[in-house]
């Protein structure tokens, strides 16, 4: 079964057990690393998640995956909260963090960079806007290949 297929397969899956837990879905990775298969799920809940959450909803997601049994061979689950440099990718990603410090990575580099930091501006007809040092810096969604939000120490 394709990676990108068990990703949907077990999102699908996971959601009640989330909704249950009070949690939401920030992220599914299906991935090999060396000569190991990995599965994990980040989840988020306002507040920020606990390892007690992340050990509620593995214990159940596991159990789940036990049974229904839609990976055929054998892989680690990891169940873990995003972290504080956590990767925005939806919508409502970028809808929630408006207004907070993000780091910008481009494919390419732009105006001799491929990384970028400023403050979120949102998405505007397809070209992500962030201000940076009171410039509005815009990308394409081609363009970027990853949006965290930045951590200030």
């Amino acid at each position: 079964m394709a990676k990108v297929k068990i990703e949907q397969l077990v999102e699908e899956m996971v959601h009640p057990i989330l909704m249950q837990q009070h949690c939401e879905l920030v992220d599914i990775e299906y991935k090999k690393e060396g000569s190991h298969w990995y599965l994990r799920i980040y989840i988020d809940k306002p507040g920020g998640v606990t390892i007690d959450d992340c050990q509620a909803v593995s214990e159940q997601v596991s159990s789940l995956l036990d049974k229904e049994d839609p990976i055929p061979h054998f892989y680690f689950l990891e169940v873990s909260s995003p972290g504080l440099d956590r990767i925005l990718k939806k919508q409502s990603d970028f809808e929630r963090y408006q207004g907070s410090k993000v780091d910008v990575s481009l494919y390419q580099s732009k105006n001799g960079s491929k990384k970028f930091t400023g403050e979120l501006l949102g998405w505007e007809d397809d070209q992500l806007l962030i201000r940076e040092k009171n410039e509005v810096r815009s990308f394409s969604r081609t363009e970027v290949a990853v949006v965290r939000l930045a951590v200030e120490f």
